[in-house]
């Protein structure tokens, strides 16, 4: 695989990063007014809402909603985080499960255990993992708190894998002792720097000077993105089309009137859909109206498809087919859908 360019960056007075494969734009994060996946709030609850089975809260910034509210009652103060991006018009997406997450840990409050990424085959780095876990977690007075390691502990030296377990516990021991008072941010989410360090472990050459998204051509990949419109192999394409209700995908064989035409365009759609809904920043729910083929060939395209969301981070259910012959998903919404700069 072509080495990885990090491009660490400001677009229009927002911080940005970009992570390029062989000059070829693969992810971008910019940051938005929205607040951030990742941040805890100490928030009180405030109505219920009965048909949902959830509760509306009380932030400082806005209304958040929460679901499973078993035992909670208005006027409580309870700690939460936010889960993703709110859709325009309504309440921030919220958990009481909260998470610690860096480079190569996650700590897990009320979820006790130690584990490590299953991406993780060599036993004995495993077992080497192991040891420093128990070890740590015993000396940080870990109590009730869960620790995952993750993959990106493979090649990582033992010093910076314990100070990032130490810097995780501190952070959750500090904000589950303020638990008590008015509305308050506790923890901001990542910026976009801090995901790319956190997320974008692969080997790269790492850019930070300002004027880089230019330098490397990412600006010029983004403008693309613009357009519905998106290439596929041969002559075929698709639109990647958002509106109120959904994200819909309409796949197309262009010139090629080949009897495998359709089925060529649905394997090439399946395998660049993630990274355009990557790139767009979209989630929702996503309808393919699929290039036409033949049924028998439906398992093929479902193998391709799941194959191409493995190795998306965003969590993405796989839902199936219509009555109508359309493909659906569901994708979390983790991030502001992209603005084109000017």
């Amino acid at each position: 695989m072509s080495r990885e360019t990090i491009v660490l960056d400001h677009v229009e007075g927002r911080e940005a990063a970009a992570r390029l494969v062989g000059g070829r734009l693969e992810d971008v994060l910019i940051d938005s007014d929205s607040p951030r996946a990742g941040t805890i709030y100490r928030a009180i609850a405030d109505r219920p809402v009965k048909g949902q089975g959830g509760m509306f809260l009380r932030t400082p910034d806005g209304p958040a909603f929460l679901r499973q509210v078993r035992g909670l009652s208005p006027g409580q103060a309870l700690l939460v985080q936010v889960t993703g991006l709110a859709e325009p018009g309504k309440a921030l997406p919220v958990t009481q499960k909260l998470l610690f997450k860096s480079r190569y840990a996650i700590v897990t409050p009320g979820a006790p255990g130690l584990n490590i990424s299953r991406s993780i085959r060599d036993d004995a780095r495993r077992d080497a993992l192991m040891q420093i876990a128990r070890a740590e977690m015993d000396d940080t007075d870990g109590g009730e708190f869960g620790l995952i390691l993750r993959s990106s502990c493979v090649d990582a030296g033992a010093e910076a894998i314990v100070e990032d377990i130490h810097a995780m516990v501190d952070l959750a021991a500090a904000v589950l002792a303020d638990d008590q008072g008015e509305p308050e941010m506790l923890a901001e989410g990542d910026s976009p720097h801090q995901q790319a360090w956190r997320e974008w472990i692969a080997p790269a050459d790492i850019v930070t000077d300002p004027g880089g998204f230019d330098a490397e051509g990412v600006l010029d990949q983004m403008a693309l993105l613009a357009s519905a419109h998106v290439s596929l192999t041969g002559d075929a394409s698709m639109y990647v089309e958002p509106t109120r209700a959904l994200i819909a995908v309409d796949v197309n064989t262009g010139a090629d009137t080949s009897p495998a035409a359709g089925h060529k365009a649905n394997i090439a759609a399946a395998r660049e859909l993630p990274r355009q809904l990557r790139l767009r920043g979209l989630g929702g729910q996503i309808v393919l109206d699929l290039a036409p083929m033949a049924k028998k060939d439906r398992r093929q395209f479902e193998d391709a498809l799941r194959a191409a969301f493995r190795a998306d981070t965003t969590e993405t259910a796989l839902v199936g087919w219509t009555p109508l012959g359309h493909y659906e998903l569901q994708r979390k919404r983790d991030r502001a859908p992209l603005e084109i700069p000017a």
